[in-house]
């Protein structure tokens, strides 16, 4: 399965809010989400495109693997993610990964307030997220299998240029940061 998303800058947050309850957008929960960032010992991730990340959302652990980019006009790429329990989940799965050779990067924090929508069938998210030392985002994310990627990435740009979102962005956050 793939991730099929559109990154977006976006320095007005409140006409996009009002697009998203005219489109009958619902509001979910408002997460804090904290990224740790972590090299592979063998092969520089930065070079072949790829993430393995910690992520804490409000006291919940997860640990994902992000494949390279799949084409060039969108942030799809295969995601698997692991949903971890356990108060201390977090410190030990850092320090498991560096005892077998991963090297920690660098800490991405953002404040994501979601929104789900239904279109053309499909389930969209949207989230609307501050990024610490980078400003205002929007993602609009979907999932699909490979043979039906292009016609979920023409729906997010149909949905983007509903939205009047134009400051398409491609690079990750962690990118982003380490670019600055």
């Amino acid at each position: 399965m793939l991730e099929v998303e559109l990154k977006f800058r976006c320095e007005q947050i409140e006409p996009l809010v009002v697009a998203l309850t005219r489109l009958g957008a619902q509001r979910s929960q408002t997460v804090r989400q904290v990224d740790q960032y972590f090299n592979h010992p063998q092969r520089d991730f930065a070079q072949t495109d790829e993430a393995v990340r910690i992520r804490d959302t409000n006291g919940q652990t997860s640990l994902t693997y992000k494949g390279p980019l799949v084409d060039r006009e969108s942030k799809t790429r295969r995601e698997i993610e692991l949903d971890l329990a356990g108060p201390d989940s977090h410190d030990k799965l850092a320090e498991w990964l560096q005892a077998v050779g991963f090297r920690p990067v660098l800490q991405v924090e953002k404040t994501r307030q979601a929104w789900t929508l239904c279109r053309g069938g499909r389930d969209v998210e949207i989230a609307i997220a501050l990024v610490t030392g980078l400003g205002q985002f929007v993602d609009l994310e979907t999932v699909a299998e490979e043979a039906d990627l292009a016609p979920a990435r023409t729906l997010l740009q149909n949905l983007a240029t509903e939205l009047k979102l134009t400051h398409s962005e491609r690079r990750g956050y962690l990118s982003m940061l380490l670019g600055r």
